[in-house]
């Protein structure tokens, strides 16, 4: 169990006041935001956020054990026995504690950030494996779950709160990583989780409208994002997606880092004072893309497992930022060329026979969705039907479910709408929104997304592709704050086995 004392954790913040029963050598045994968690000897840190406020639950982690408590505001009861320490900024401090607390660990790693709306988790996960065949041990951390070794740790967020940030990194580094690869949200940007941690590098995938019940403007989630950039080291790297109008915004704050463009040849930024990294398919297939990269006056052939210009743009930016670590070309072109294709990303479920393929991909913004759609528009035969089943997530920005109902009429032969994870809301209110996207084509609507997705298995015709899009890897379904099993890969496959029955 890590401990330290209190003088080193409170070198790190800005102190207001302290009250209470502070003796400088106390020892902690534990910091958390969350009072459920708390240990006897531990540090609870009252956060205000959007749904509660963590000072309300002071007496709750003194009641457990607490001897030490962080907050912005003295609660009304004092207790002579703990400590209470007023700061400016619960959030920035939580992060500042966790860092100390986790000795300054994240200091010892190579840690690179993958920001932007769509493509994270593919460009982070085949990243993680390039570096990993080649050498790099190293950790991942980012949607659903963190890697460290050969554990899985399931997480509830892409990237989640500090304490518990740092106390990956602590156990990475304890089972050899060299370097971690981690998703960096605007969410936790804004709210400063990952303040404190000097990145290595950092990746810029795309930016398209998502989130902006949260940022309410696409400029104030861009600043978002761009906070990532401010974060990398002198000596770091930048590897942006040249071929999106905002990687020119992206860049203006990387300071000194070296930077890296990539292209696959719709290029919207000169990039002046970086590399560029190009791309062109030579040939694409359902289960493979074979591409051209040309790096520093050298051209190099590449093959991978994942379909879609999009995906070759990921592909892209992970053998770029692999030049940046200091690899060679040709090992990292290896590596990905062996890389596994990653859980509900464009992952293609198969019947039995062969005769009929639904595909399971996380699309869930207007973008995302048209692009995966375009991609299978591209490889299915022309003469062939593409079918496509979603849905929106509820308590969300409502402006993009009627875009990507258009999306989906405009590319789609046939249209199924369905929920996704309605969590608070009227799942059919989420559903009539979409509809006003797809006024104009003819349309199924299933309540269940189970009924939805056997529905788009038994229109299927040989050689149809039916695309499942909105929860890719998720295994479980929000309804009222209830999370259910779920999955849609489980879904497929019992109705391919009926179908086939």
């Amino acid at each position: 169990m890590e401990r330290i004392k209190l003088y080193m954790l409170l070198e790190r913040l800005e102190v207001l006041t302290v009250t209470g029963g502070c003796e400088s050598e106390m020892e902690i045994q534990q910091i958390t935001s969350d009072s459920r968690e708390i240990v006897k000897g531990g540090l609870f840190i009252a956060v205000r956020g959007f749904e509660t406020d963590g000072h309300r639950f002071i007496e709750d982690a003194v009641g457990k054990g607490a001897v030490i408590v962080v907050c912005q505001e003295l609660p009304g009861t004092i207790h002579e026995a703990v400590c209470y320490v007023v700061v400016r900024d619960s959030r920035r401090s939580m992060a500042q504690l966790a860092k100390r607390f986790y000795h300054d660990v994240a200091d010892t790693l190579h840690i690179i950030g993958v920001t932007g709306t769509n493509g994270k988790t593919t460009t982070a996960r085949l990243m993680v494996a390039m570096m990993n065949d080649c050498g790099i041990r190293t950790g991942y951390i980012g949607t659903g779950l963190a890697l460290v070794g050969e554990e899985t740790v399931l997480l509830g967020k892409t990237t989640p709160e500090a304490e518990v940030l740092h106390r990956l990194f602590s156990m990475m580094a304890e089972r050899g990583c060299k370097a971690v690869v981690m998703e960096v949200s605007s969410h936790a940007l804004v709210l400063q989780r990952t303040h404190g941690i000097g990145f290595t590098g950092a990746v810029f995938t795309n930016l398209t409208q998502d989130h902006l019940d949260f940022h309410h403007t696409m400029e104030r989630y861009a600043e978002a994002k761009q906070l990532l950039m401010d974060a990398v080291d002198p000596e770091g790297f930048v590897v942006v997606n040249a071929d999106d109008p905002w990687a020119a915004f992206m860049v203006k704050k990387r300071g000194n880092a070296d930077l890296y463009c990539c292209t696959v040849g719709h290029k919207q930024f000169a990039c002046r004072e970086g590399m560029d990294i190009r791309a062109r398919i030579i040939k694409a297939e359902m289960q493979r893309t074979e591409v051209e990269i040309e790096a520093g006056g050298r051209k190099y052939e590449c093959g991978f497992r994942l379909p879609g210009l999009y995906n070759v743009m990921n592909l892209l930016e992970v053998f770029a930022a692999g030049i940046a670590m200091g690899l060679q070309p040709e090992p990292v072109i290896d590596c990905l060329a062996t890389a596994s294709p990653v859980e509900g990303r464009m992952e293609i479920i198969s019947g039995a026979t062969g005769e009929f393929s639904a595909v399971v991909d996380y699309a869930h913004t207007p973008d995302a969705l048209v692009k995966v759609i375009e991609t299978l528009n591209e490889l299915k035969p022309p003469d062939r039907a593409l079918i496509v089943v979603f849905g929106c997530g509820g308590n969300r920005d409502r402006d993009k479910r009627p875009k990507m109902g258009s999306a989906a009429a405009k590319g789609a032969d046939r249209v199924i709408i369905t929920s996704d994870n309605p969590r608070d809301e009227d799942p059919d209110d989420i559903m009539d929104d979409i509809a006003e996207g797809v006024s104009s084509a003819s349309f199924h609507r299933f309540g269940s997304r189970a009924e939805a997705i056997r529905c788009g298995v038994n229109l299927m015709k040989k050689g149809d592709i039916l695309l499942v899009a909105g929860k890719g890897h998720e295994n479980y379904q929000e309804v009222a704050g209830v999370r259910r099993h779920f999955s849609d890969r489980e879904t497929i496959t019992a109705a391919l086995v009926a179908r086939n029955a």
